[in-house]
């Protein structure tokens, strides 16, 4: 990734305050404009997020000879002409969830090209488990010259058992096998909102899938599928990183767009630090004005604490008196926010995968972001910490975080955007091009 001649400039130690909207859910876009190859009707997906990971979807999608048209935040992917079965390593290097692209490009055209995919360099995430899941239903995968080659050699069949839970593998065979297949099962299939997402729309594209929202997905192919209007879920990341943000600042917030029944976790761990919060139909009314103490987390697979809050989560309790502990179970090496931390005065110890905190005083400095939770944490505490806080790596930000700067300044947050070659803010606004044939 092109590292971002721009910082945020945060003026910390403000109170977040006021209402903002959570957008659609990055998690979920990602893989429902995957959708659309498996269909040769019009796919109209609502509130699209304007990111440099969905961007890099899109810029996939018209590679392969979809019609890619943008209105606003509405998405129109007319996938009549696909002509390629291929996304080059130039594409898939930017972000590894386009390894996904397989499974759809195996649905509608039989064979896949991917190149290895990249993205953020925060530890393993093998796509082992996909192949071997491709390879159960028939599938033949192979590596050449550098990518990963898949062929099926008739409909797709018979059973998958995951050793553990991949939201993308499961992803990747569900968008594999809702057309064309025979009866396809998936054992220990992913359990987050966004797998629960994919198959609702796919379900409705006229795809037959059930168990929606359970360990056990069944799927029956079907000859085609047609296009929809689709919006997808919100996003519950986002949604935490707001709430961790204002936690931080002692600030209170209502956030409107959100499924806080896809919060339960995020809900309950904030409660346990004395955080109050309230449900009001898709909004959350949040106040940290009150007392704060610590508390230990670990993050799980769904329903459990996500993963992508970990870091947050972390950058929130170094801002509370008393000793905390935070682990990852979902990637325990997960941590290339704690030396930042560092910077702005967190008493912070990085003990064999267990971040070890005792809460306090932040105060402002330079920081640097190397992935987009990371990111979401230093916004976090630099929000946070007493003084003016210059934080780097805004790139990997842009890709998990839509107009961030903008919306906090709306909460009373004091940040620019601004050039790090001048000393003054950036000008010049930052627009994300659609690709079209």
């Amino acid at each position: 990734m092109t590292p971002s001649n721009e910082i945020l400039r945060i003026e910390g130690a403000a109170p977040l305050n006021g209402t903002v909207r959570v957008h659609s859910a990055k998690n979920s876009a990602l893989y429902l404009i995957l959708a659309s190859l498996l269909t040769e009707e019009e796919l109209i997906l609502r509130d699209v997020p304007a990111l440099s990971d969905v961007l890099v979807g899109l810029e996939i999608l018209a590679h392969v000879g979809v019609d890619v048209r943008r209105e606003g935040d509405l998405l129109r992917l007319n996938a009549r002409n696909v002509h390629r079965s291929d996304a080059p390593f130039r594409l898939v290097r930017k972000m590894r969830a386009s390894f996904v692209a397989m499974g759809a490009l195996l649905g509608r055209c039989g064979t896949a090209r991917i190149g290895v995919p990249g993205g953020c360099a925060f530890g393993p995430r093998p796509v082992d488990r996909h192949i071997r899941a491709f390879e159960a239903l028939g599938a033949t995968v192979r590596e050449e010259d550098g990518d990963f080659v898949a062929e099926r050699h008739g409909p797709l069949e018979g059973h998958v058992v995951f050793e553990a839970p991949t939201v993308g593998g499961t992803q990747n065979v569900l968008l594999a096998t809702a057309r064309g297949s025979r009866r396809v099962v998936i054992e220990n299939a992913a359990l987050e909102p966004e797998v629960a997402d994919l198959v609702e729309l796919l379900n409705a594209m006229g795809a037959r899938i059930g168990g929606a929202g359970t360990s056990v997905l069944t799927v029956e192919g079907v000859p085609r599928l047609h296009g929809v209007d689709f919006t997808p879920i919100p996003d519950r990341i986002e949604a935490g990183t707001l709430m961790l943000a204002a936690s931080a600042t002692r600030g209170r917030v209502r956030l409107e767009n959100v499924r806080a029944d896809h919060l339960t976790s995020v809900l309950a761990w904030l409660g346990r630090t004395g955080v109050w919060t309230e449900v009001d139909g898709d909004a959350i009314e949040l106040d940290a004005a009150g007392p704060l103490h610590a508390e230990d987390l670990v993050a799980t697979p769904y329903p459990g604490l996500p993963t992508d809050l970990q870091a947050p989560f972390g950058a929130f309790l170094a801002t509370v008196p008393g000793r905390s502990e935070v682990r990852d179970e979902v990637y325990p090496d997960r941590f290339t926010h704690v030396d930042e931390l560092r910077k702005l005065g967190a008493r912070v110890q990085l003990d064999e995968r267990t971040l070890r905190i005792e809460g306090g005083r932040l105060v402002g400095a330079p920081v640097h972001a190397a992935d987009i939770r990371a990111g979401g944490a230093l916004v976090v505490a630099t929000l946070a910490a007493e003084g003016t806080s210059e934080l780097s790596g805004v790139e990997f930000l842009d890709r998990g975080y839509e107009r961030l700067a903008p919306r906090l300044e709306r909460l009373g947050a004091r940040v620019q955007r601004a050039s790090a070659q001048a000393d003054r803010p950036a000008t010049r606004p930052v627009h994300l091009t659609v690709p079209t044939r």
